[in-house]
């Protein structure tokens, strides 16, 4: 047990300097960075780069890795971070920093590629035993670095001018304004701060494990879960979670599987949020939190009148019917068009929970994974008919949504997003350790195609027409709720949950219900997406495939129903047509999340839309002007 223990502390560490990160930024700006992980990896790229390559002195390069990381991470913050904080919602800001996460780990895989990379350990191979325990000399680099990170983090922000700034700005940014401190010089500072943490962690933990472009993503995680557990803001809480998120894992490792050690720690988290959301060690805000989520940018539900729903809607049908025929066979194209509606439907259910609710759900592809491992399982392994094993999942999916709901009602904000981030996670390591039935990483095979009755969809072209069906009929039928006193009830939750309330508005029960509709509907694309590939594994549904289905909905534009088409469109037909620069497509990917926040709010439909009706309501005005001036000269 004591190696199992020594080797979670160890990792826990690691863990624990993320998590610094994360509460720094959040004690300045109230916001959690998503972005922070990529900094541990930019600093050991950067560190390989500079010893490996160049042969510099591993002194030399790794201070040379930390001030890149940290300028680069101070320029990050100016260009991006600090112009949205004053005019986008915590909720925004959220997805925000997971666009400029996309977008490091774009260009990290551009300038280095996919091959994994490691470090020499700085004081050589062999390991030092202490008590009989062996501990690898990298060990020690990684608690002694920990300890520095945090006593010199503590002296700044306890001891310094410069610290007593920050935590006015993180205390009162108004008054802090009004004493004369520059409010936005300390965001990006703490934003540059936080890069240099991350990059120290990454550096110190490399010669350990070997880390690619994508490793980011996974520091972020469990960097976020760790500073949930201690505490949102808090820098004990941070450490203490960190180190308690570490030893869970290896304990579970070591003595469940390795297959499940990430699903018991998300297990951790779970029950810490059920128990105490505000984490172990929580630190009191002086601000507000659900004012804060409220303010800047709210997106208005585009509306247009009957007659031009009517016109547009006929029109984008027909054009939509017509694409078969328009595209080669051969091509493959059409098998992307069958992709782009079936993630379309997914991402239609988290349009109405965020888009219209303001609910933010990072877990979304779990009830993928829920709905299609059901259908596939039950048809593969049992005969079930295609149609009756996706019912059975989308029951199985609305059971866990209730669930999930009823358990994190108390839940607002990031709080909320951090539970569906852990059920995603969870259902994750459900996929990969239960072998047996899902096939493990290896994913499940020999899933038929999708039928009903005697009728297969067995082919790319009659697979689009079903779902291009079922398309119109959710469309028309959310188009209609969302029109209704139900519709208009969402909009008053997302507005001011406290003034819903306030209106007789069942904010519960309204919350329950779209958690329910939202969960239906990405169960139904897993089902289709299991039925399409004939084949399902975990990586096809895990948190990555969330991340991208709420870029899809921000650059297609929320609250619109139509609008996250384009953006489901945008991601799965371009890399498609652009083959040869499918090398960059995670980089636009995070350059249009990013983009789209900064210059277009409301999402590429939504901003097309409010500029048509600007132009006809213009249009219209003009038109009663010129008669009012015929009938005055005819007079």
């Amino acid at each position: 047990m004591i190696p199992i223990i020594v080797g979670g502390l160890l990792q826990g560490s690691v863990f624990a300097m993320v998590a610094l990160g994360f509460a720094l930024v959040y004690r300045v700006t109230g916001v959690i960075n998503l972005s922070q992980g990529a900094f541990c990896v930019i600093g050991a790229l950067i560190t390989y780069t500079l010893e490996r390559t160049l042969g510099w002195p591993v002194g030399l390069a790794v201070t040379g890795a930390v001030l890149g990381t940290t300028v680069f991470g101070i320029m990050l913050g100016a260009a991006t971070f600090v112009p949205s904080l004053a005019r986008l919602p915590n909720s925004s800001m959220l997805m925000l920093t997971a666009g400029l996460l996309t977008f490091i780990e774009g260009l990290l895989l551009v300038v280095w590629g996919s091959d994994p990379y490691d470090l020499p350990p700085f004081s050589g191979e062999m390991p030092v035993t202490i008590m009989g325990v062996r501990v690898p000399t990298q060990g020690f680099w990684i608690a002694g670095t920990t300890l520095i990170v945090i006593l010199v983090l503590w002296y700044l922000l306890s001891r310094t001018m410069l610290g007593k700034e920050l935590r006015a700005c993180a205390e009162n940014p108004l008054a802090a304004r009004l004493m004369g401190i520059d409010v936005p010089r300390m965001t990006v500072l703490s934003f540059g701060l936080a890069a240099m943490i991350g990059a120290v962690g990454g550096i110190v933990v490399a010669p350990i494990t070997s880390l690619q472009f994508d490793s980011g993503n996974f520091f972020t995680i469990y960097g976020f879960i760790a500073v949930a557990i201690g505490g949102m803001g808090s820098f004990v809480g941070a450490v203490v979670g960190g180190l308690i998120l570490g030893v869970v894992q290896q304990l579970a490792a070591g003595y469940v599987s390795s297959l499940f050690s990430d699903g018991l720690a998300v297990i951790v988290l779970l029950a810490t949020l059920l128990v105490r959301p505000s984490g172990l060690f929580a630190v009191g805000v002086a601000r507000r939190q659900d004012v804060r989520d409220e303010q800047g940018v709210q997106l208005s539900v585009i509306r247009f009148n009957g007659r031009q729903t009517a016109f547009l809607g006929v029109l984008a049908v027909v054009l939509l019917a017509a694409l078969p025929w328009l595209v080669p066979q051969s091509s493959g194209l059409l098998s992307s068009l069958v992709i782009t509606g079936i993630l379309f439907i997914g991402v239609l259910g988290l349009d109405v929970l965020m888009g219209y609710t303001g609910q933010v759900s990072l877990g979304q592809a779990g009830f993928m994974a829920i709905g299609g491992y059901t259908a596939a399982i039950l048809a593969v392994k049992l005969g079930w008919p295609p149609l009756l094993g996706t019912a059975a999942g989308m029951v199985l999916s609305l059971i866990s949504a209730l669930i999930l709901s009823l358990a994190t009602m108390r839940l607002r904000g990031v709080y909320l997003a951090l539970a569906t981030l852990a059920f995603g996670l969870l259902i994750d390591s459900l996929a990969i350790g239960m072998m047996a039935t899902t096939g493990g990483p290896s994913g499940l095979v020999g899933i038929p195609s999708f039928s009903i009755g005697s009728l297969s969809f067995a082919t790319p072209f009659s697979m689009y027409y079903l779902v291009l069906g079922l398309i119109i009929v959710l469309i028309l039928l959310l188009l209609g709720g969302m029109r209704s006193s139900f519709g208009r009830a969402l909009q008053a939750i997302r507005t001011d949950q406290t003034a819903a309330a306030a209106l007789d508005i069942n904010v519960e029960r309204y919350k329950v219900a779209v958690f329910a509709i939202s969960a239906a509907l990405a169960s139904l694309s897993g089902s289709l997406y299991a039925f399409f590939f004939h084949f399902l594994s975990p990586e096809m549904v895990d948190t990555s495939r969330s991340f991208e289905m709420v870029t899809m909905l921000v650059i297609g534009g929320a609250g619109t129903l139509v609008g996250p088409l384009l953006g489901a469109a945008l991601l799965t037909l371009l890399p498609e047509i652009f083959q040869p620069f499918a090398l960059y497509k995670t980089l636009a990917e995070g350059i249009l999340l990013v983009l789209t926040f900064q210059y277009l709010p409301a999402g590429i439909f939504g901003s097309l839309a409010g500029w048509l009706l600007r132009f006809t309501n213009r249009q219209t005005l003009i038109q009663a002007s010129d008669v009012r001036l015929v009938k005055d000269e005819s007079r």
